[in-house]
Order: structure tokens, then sequence, then C-alpha cells
């Protein structure tokens, strides 16, 4: 018997019934048509169809362009305590399902709406948890689930510190909210809501490091994870590393926009004879090279910082076939429909160029983490820049991002990272 109904109710076109019968979770602002009454900012509203068909629950933000997230389609969920803890170990036992115990202690534990949390990232650095809300019912919500959240690790045996929140992105402000970086106050908000939190040994948050430490891949890193880019490391390339790292065996290899060296750092360990890492950004320079040092790998290993658009065509004309593998791990070229096209011509610029400075028989990893730079014109660009260098590209393998950012099929906006192996021949 369904329950009877207590949240603001929402009207919407025919448009966005049809969006959310098709399971997309967003309704926008121009779908919506009706409000019996006007509805709080942050709060849950019921969402029917201009027949008065129940379509589903969400968060309503009234600054925002998408009017409501939705988070059920049930009529009978009731949407307590319980139902957020219920929701929080079904996302924990789906990463310890799918993921090697040894990657537990660094991986994605929430992607937003592939984990019917809107909005909300939580990355787990071992001992600290990092997260970035980015919608306004999450925010309101954040103090009752971030320590439900480190309740669950804690009893499953998982040593959780500190949770530090990332929320220094402008598109906050397009909801509403601040922006703000800090420690979130744990044992505050768990007894506000009479959470208890098991214990860990000692009391180490004031020693807490600005960067946490943690191996992926038998690689050690450093995570700046007060100031480094997005929440400090980028986890969903975690087996795509792996992968390039096996080709890389014996080679010369360039390692374009390394960030912290996550990819030539893998290399190097797994047995290249040497590997150049470049990026424009001199921190992010100066954090690789004491990754390599953490890693005892600096003798094989050297750094540039340099913009990969200069750099490419200079080494086209000055060292050709210098490389036997080149990887090209950019940040993403659009983050909108209006600039794919010039996005496009980016990445075709400098897959081009990486064509033509290996040697036939040299490899190629490229990826795109846009999401509005599709699979198929990601794939066309590529075969158009390989006609253009006079070479083919035989495919090693076509990869996407690592399943603890799991893709819904009904939410395309969770399928953004593609990752291709070539043979230049």
């Amino acid at each position: 018997m369904k329950q009877e109904r207590k949240y603001p109710k929402v009207s919407v076109s025919s448009k966005g019934e049809r969006s959310v019968l098709y399971g997309h979770p967003w309704v926008y602002d121009a779908e919506v048509t009706l409000s019996e009454e006007v509805p709080v900012d942050g709060e849950l509203v019921d969402v029917f169809s201009s027949k008065g068909a129940f379509l589903g629950t969400g968060f309503y933000n009234s600054h925002s362009k998408i009017r409501v997230r939705l988070i059920s389609r049930n009529a009978n969920d009731t949407f307590d305590g319980a139902f957020f803890e219920r929701r929080l170990r079904y996302a924990w036992q789906y990463r310890k399902s799918v993921m090697a115990p040894e990657d537990l202690a660094c991986c994605r534990i929430i992607f937003g709406e592939a984990d019917q949390f809107p909005g909300l990232t939580v990355d787990r650095f071992d001992n600290v948890l990092v997260t970035q809300t980015l919608s306004l019912g999450i925010e309101k919500l954040k103090p009752l689930l971030f320590p439900l959240l480190v309740k669950i690790l804690r009893e499953d045996g998982q040593r959780i510190d500190a949770l530090y929140e990332r929320n220094d992105v402008a598109i906050r402000r397009l909801e509403g909210m601040e922006e703000g970086t800090g420690f979130f106050p744990l044992e505050e908000a768990a007894a506000a809501f009479g959470i208890l939190l098991p214990d860990v040994a000692g009391d180490v948050r004031s020693a807490l490091p600005e960067q946490a430490r943690i191996v992926e891949n038998g690689v050690r890193y450093y995570v700046d994870y007060q100031t480094g880019q997005k929440t400090g490391f980028f986890l969903d390339q975690k087996y795509n590393r792996r992968a390039a790292a096996k080709i890389a065996r014996g080679k010369r290899v360039l390692d374009c926009f390394t960030d912290t060296g996550s990819f030539a750092l893998n290399c190097a360990l797994a047995g290249a004879e040497h590997v150049h890492a470049v990026d424009i950004s001199a921190p992010s320079i100066e954090v690789a090279k004491a990754n390599a040092a953490l890693n005892g790998l600096t003798d094989r290993m050297s750094f540039e910082v340099a913009n990969v658009f200069d750099l490419l065509p200079e080494l086209e004309k000055t060292a050709r076939r210098q490389y036997d593998m080149i990887i090209l791990d950019p940040p993403a070229f659009t983050k909108s429909r209006k600039t794919v096209s010039s996005a496009e011509r980016g990445y075709k610029e400098i897959n081009y160029r990486a064509m033509k400075i290996l040697p036939r028989g040299g490899y190629l990893a490229t990826c795109s983490c846009s999401h509005f730079m599709s699979e198929d014109l990601f794939r066309k660009m590529l075969w158009s820049a390989a006609a253009d260098a006079g070479v083919q590209l035989r495919q090693i393998e076509a990869r996407q991002q690592a399943p603890d950012h799991p893709i819904l099929w009904n939410v395309p906006e969770t399928n953004y990272l593609k990752f291709f192996i070539f043979q230049v021949i």
C-alpha cells in the first residue's frame, strides 16, 4: 500500500515525463509546469506527470537549471536515516565486489548519480575521505550522510580518521551555495544524529599530514587532497594505467599531461627504459618528482614543465622516433556541447603530432575525459588524425573508467572516459 505523500507536488511536461520514465534522474527548469506550493530549496518534492501519475521524489532547487534531482521512483520509500544508510552500504558493497581488496584503500566510494546520491563525490585516500558536494539537497543532508559513511567503513575494519571537503568549485554558486574547503566535523555531526562512530586507534586528527599516502598498482603516491586538482588524484584511470604499463616495458616513453606522474610512474615501475613526463603545471611536476623519488625511480625518469601543444610540434621537427610510446592524458577540452568542435580540433592536434613523432611500430595510449566528446566522435577524430599523419592504427585495447566510477546506461553523463591503446603502423 502506498504511503500518504507529504512532500510538495511538482508537475512536469511530457518531455520531462519521458526523460524520467527512460530513467534519467534530472528534471530541468523548463520541464516544470506547476507547483501546488512553493517548495523549499534543497528539500524533497514529489514529481508527477501532467496527468497526475507519480514519477518520483527528489531534491528541489530553484537556483539550478536542474530543478529536481530524483533519488527514488518508489512511492513507498521513506527518506529517513535508515534509507540513506542502506544506500551508502550498497555503494560500499558494490566497490568491495568490483575492486580487488588492495584497491579499496584508494577508490571512489560515491559517484554521484551512479550511486543515487546526486552531485556527491567521495574519494578515499587511505585514512582520509575527500568529498565534493555539488547539489543543495546533498549539502543539507551531508551532516547525516558523512558520519553514516564513516560508521559503515569503520565497522568494516577500514581506518578512516578524517573527512575533508573540496567544495572549491564555481558550479556550487550556480546551485546557490558558497565555495570552501576544510575538515568536516564528523564527531559533532554524528552526535547530533545519535550516530555512534566506532573508535580508531589513537587520536590522529591533529597529526594528519597535508598530503595523504596511497598505493595504487604497486606505485606509491603523495596525494595533495587539500589543494590538488579535483579531490587530489584521478582514480578513474587506475586500470588504464596498468594496461599502458604492460606495453611500456623496455620502451622509451613520453607521458604528456602527466599531472602528478601517474601514467609515467606506472610505466617506469613496469620496466620502461626511460620515461619523460611533461605538464604545464610546475607544482604538478614537483609532486611528480617527489612521487618518483618515493618509488626509487628517479634514475629512469625525467620531467619537464611545458605546454604540450608547443612541445609536440617541436619534437616532430627535432626528435622524431626518439620515443617508442606516447601517452596522451589531457584534461577535458570541453565541458559543454557548445565547445565540442574546438575541443575536437585540440584532440586531433595532439594525436596527429604524436602519430608523426612515433616510429612505425610505436605505441600510442590516448584518451578523453569529456562526456561531451562522445566515443563515436573520439573514434572519428582518431581516424582523421591517422589519415592526415599517413599511418594506420592497430587497436590493442579500448577501455573506460574504472568500475568504482560506474556507468549507468540511462544516465549518459556517467559515461565520460574513453581510453585507447594502439600500435602505429
